[in-house]
């Protein structure tokens, strides 16, 4: 099997996350943790999944986002198959699946 994130380390960042209370506080962590191009980078990548997850096509996807295809597609492969994550992250954000 690969590498795995279930490690003692990710634990201890998962618990300074757990603790956060504001969008604020998220701002100054992460700002503080991580690049801005990694943050960024990041959030580019939920963004490709929900245009994913809303029936965009890749082409639409990279017009939209500037996101590549290989990138576009290795989302898309989490998708389908990762841990299930963004199916319900997404319904929990109230954004809509396209009707497959």
């Amino acid at each position: 099997m690969g590498r795995t994130i279930r490690t003692e380390t990710v634990e201890e960042f998962f618990d300074a996350i757990d603790t956060l209370e504001s969008r604020e506080e998220f701002y100054k962590f992460f700002e503080d943790i991580c690049t801005t191009n990694e943050v960024l980078s990041i959030a580019d990548r939920l963004k490709v999944a929900r245009l994913l997850y809303q029936g965009k096509t890749y082409i639409e996807i990279a017009k939209e986002t500037g996101a590549s295809t290989a990138t576009i597609s290795r989302v898309n492969r989490s998708m389908g198959y990762g841990n299930g994550s963004y199916d319900f992250i997404f319904e929990r954000l109230g954004i809509k699946k396209d009707k497959e």
